[in-house]
């Protein structure tokens, strides 16, 4: 049987190979693979909250303000108020952010090609199902002891 151990060494070493791997690959444009996974959600979009973009990079909210900041400083992302709701932040990629994003995606072909040829299709449907899985099972209990609910504030910008 396996254990807890080999769980938790496991998914480790994985997350460690492709994070490495990531950073590597844009270590040249000065962009971290955390960087780029908030890129990569700002691209499917064309503006979401800053709330919102905690929830889809699976972040924690000052980490992506710092990352924000960051991008912001280099001009690949924009922050506004949201419309409806003055204590809420937009968030979108600009002109140059798209073009980074272009080619941050193009540079990493490789890395994804290496990483989904290596699994047959049924293989990879079932390691995204587990690895939601894990996150679900492994994310705080909310403070009434259930899971945590999405939030009432808009999402939409």
């Amino acid at each position: 049987m396996t254990s807890g151990r080999e769980v938790a060494r496991a998914l480790r070493a994985a997350y460690l190979a492709l994070h490495r791997q990531t950073n590597d690959c844009f270590a040249q444009d000065g962009v971290t693979a955390d960087q780029f996974v908030l890129l990569s959600a700002l691209a499917e979009t064309d503006s979401v909250t800053q709330q919102e973009l905690v929830r889809r990079i699976s972040s924690d909210p000052n980490t992506v303000r710092a990352m924000l900041l960051l991008l912001e400083g280099r001009g690949l992302v924009a922050r506004e108020r949201h419309p409806a709701d003055g204590r809420a932040r937009c968030v979108m990629l600009t002109v140059k952010g798209r073009q980074v994003f272009r080619k941050l995606w193009t540079r990493s072909e490789p890395l994804r090609t290496r990483l989904l040829t290596a699994f047959r299709p049924d293989e990879l449907t079932a390691l995204v199902g587990l690895l939601h899985r894990v996150a679900e099972v492994m994310a705080p209990p909310a403070s009434n002891g259930s899971r945590p609910t999405k939030t009432k504030r808009s999402s939409r910008c």
